[in-house]
Parts: C-alpha cells; structure tokens; sequence
C-alpha cells in the first residue's frame, strides 16, 4: 500500500473501491463522477455508468465539467433523452446505485443542495432560518431526489467538516431517512436509501434500526476526535470500528492520471 497520498485521494478511492462491476450506477458530478470513473478504470471495468443527460455506459476520458459535457456523449454505447432515463431506467428499477454528492449531510442522510440559510432576519435581526432569505443559494437538486428514492441504494461522497455535518439540513432537498429516521419505513415500493457515506476521514452507515449514521471504519492516521470535532451532532462509532485499506500505488497512478489529463483538457479548452 502507499503511503504518500492526500485525504481527498483517500475518499475518492474508497468510494471507488465501494463499486463493483456487475453494477448500473447513476453517477452525481464533482467527487461521486471522480470515484465512479476510478473504479471503471481499475476494478470495475465492466461497471454501467450513467448520467442525468442520458448518457449510457459512457466511459470519458477526463472528467465532465457537467452532465452536459461534450465528453459524455462522445464515449457512450449510446444517448437516450432525459424522460426516458428518468421513467424506464431509473423509475424502471434499473439502476443500482445512485452516487451522489451534497453541500449539507444531517444525521439521518438527508441532503440538502437548496440552500444555506440565514440566522438572521432582512433587518439583520436574529431570526429563524429562512428560505426566502438564505445566505447561500444552492444548485438545487437536479436529479438527486429521484436517484434517491428510485435507485437500489445510495453511496454519497463528502468532505467531513461541521459546515457539512449539520444537526439538521436547512433545506431537505434529497430525503435519506426524514428528520426522524422513518421516512422509509413501509415503503417497499422505494429503494434502501443511503447505505454508505464516504468522507476523507471515515465510512459512515446508517444504524440498522434507527437510521442515524454511524462511523463504521476509519481512514488510516485518522483518530475518532478528529471525527467528533468535523461533525455537527454527537457521532455515534461502531462497537467494532475498522480501519479502512489505504490506497495502492496503482490505484493513485490512475486518480492522478485521470485528474491530470482532465486538467489539461480543461486549460486547453479555455486558451482556445
């Protein structure tokens, strides 16, 4: 195993690691579409994956800026529109895995991409927090809350910080459990939800009975303060807590490869 390698080349490979190639996978831009495209490139050559665009078993050769980059379309078996990869493979059952990434994580996996809200009133005045005047506004959920209650289950990839691990999501933009760990409960007609965080310090899972994350492994050199002092909630650990496999040489060339070609091609198309 190597020893010389970042946080963040740490939770990429882990979360590539956590695919296999006998899976569909609808894949999230940003770090869920870095470890998809990872695990094709190593262990998983065989592995489906597909984008919101329509995209089918696309294989890019650098990563896409967005699900409308241009390097999609070029390396896939093929393009369906955009309802059909909704009705017929997502709400048709077809896909295993929704990858997905977010900019606030709670608890229970819910996951908002809507927006942060402010603590303040318009006067600047404490306040409850307000949709209608947040201090951040988000992307929003494009096809997050579909994947989610559609697919299989879910893996998310996020950076561990108290921005990011809230007590509670200002917005619920993509349900993983509900404010209350029951959303899911006797709707057999959905998927499992969440089943797998995947930070640069940990792996998270939901607790079998009440849905509340808890650390399941540590990354190598990572101790569990570090984790209570990046999560927003008093984090629960596994009785038996494991210790996550550092990353292989060969696993780092390709990421490195992978991001450096990407680089490259980006910084060329914006000279032209």
């Amino acid at each position: 195993m190597a020893t010389n390698y970042t946080s963040t080349e740490m939770m990429t490979i882990t979360a590539a690691r956590s695919l296999s190639s006998h899976m569909t996978c609808f894949v999230g831009i940003g770090l869920p579409s870095e470890a998809a495209n990872v695990a094709r490139m190593t262990h998983a050559p065989d592995i489906t994956l597909i984008y919101e665009s329509g995209t089918i078993q696309t294989q890019p050769k650098i990563l896409p800026l967005s699900i409308g980059d241009g390097e999609l379309c070029e390396s896939a078996l093929t393009t369906v529109s955009v309802p059909e990869m909704f009705r017929y493979w997502l709400q048709g059952g077809h896909v295993d895995v929704g990858f997905l990434g977010t900019a606030q994580i709670d608890k229970y996996a819910n996951l908002n991409t809507t927006v942060i809200a402010t603590k303040y009133d318009k006067n600047g005045k404490n306040g409850k927090q307000s949709y209608a005047h947040p201090r951040v506004r988000l992307p929003g959920g494009g096809g997050a809350p579909e994947i989610s209650t559609n697919a299989k289950e879910v893996f998310i990839t996020v950076k561990h910080s108290t921005r990011t691990f809230v007590e509670e999501v200002d917005f619920v933009t993509t349900v993983g459990f509900g404010r209350d760990g029951k959303a899911r409960d006797n709707l057999p007609q959905v998927g499992l939800g969440p089943t797998a965080v995947i930070t640069d310090l940990c792996i998270l899972k939901p607790h079998p009975q009440t849905k509340e994350l808890i650390v399941v492994s540590l990354h190598p050199c990572v101790s569990r303060d570090q984790v209570i002092e990046a999560t927003g909630w008093q984090i629960k650990f596994a009785d038996t807590l494991s210790t996550t496999k550092a990353p292989s040489d060969i696993e780092l060339e390709i990421l490195r490869d992978l991001k450096a070609r990407t680089e490259k091609a980006h910084n060329q198309q914006e000279d032209q």
